[in-house]
């Protein structure tokens, strides 16, 4: 079963559930798929596939962690709790990402394969583990591990 599948049928069970949050969440994945797909210049009835799908998920996982984190600075934790309940139906179709200390095991290994890290080239060396752990490990925490390593 194909993601997009997947949503219809969870979808479905919400609206039956009556779970107003996780409906509203589902349905809004499938606006964004639809919209994926017009923006590619294919028609909307044609099926997404799992990589767009992918993409489309992350983008929306990443929306919903910037609202929160805008809610919660501005002082409106009601706002932030509802977000934090559509980021939990969102990630519920993505990958499991890598955890922190697994991720400062592969920095640590790339440290010590590349001798020293120069904090001029922070950038460069932090931008090429994150092409290399890209769909595994979220590239905010890649990026917090790197900064905390590299002196």
């Amino acid at each position: 079963m194909t993601i997009q599948e997947t949503v219809k049928v969870k979808t479905k069970e919400a609206m039956l559930a009556k779970d107003s949050v996780a409906t509203m969440a589902l349905r809004g994945i499938s606006a964004a798929f639809t919209n994926e797909l017009v923006n590619k210049g294919i028609p909307p009835q044609e099926p997404i596939t799992d990589e767009d799908a992918l993409l489309v998920l992350k983008r929306e996982q990443k929306k919903r962690k910037d609202s929160i984190e805008q809610f919660v600075a501005g002082g409106r934790e009601d706002l932030a709790e509802n977000e934090k309940a559509e980021l939990a139906v969102i990630e519920q179709f993505l990958p499991q990402m890598m955890s922190e200390s697994e991720i400062e095991a592969i920095v640590k290994a790339k440290i010590a394969e590349a001798g020293t890290v120069d904090k001029t080239a922070l950038g460069k060396f932090t931008g090429m583990i994150i092409k290399e752990l890209a769909g595994k490990a979220d590239g905010a925490d890649v990026k917090k591990v790197v900064d905390r390593l590299v002196v």
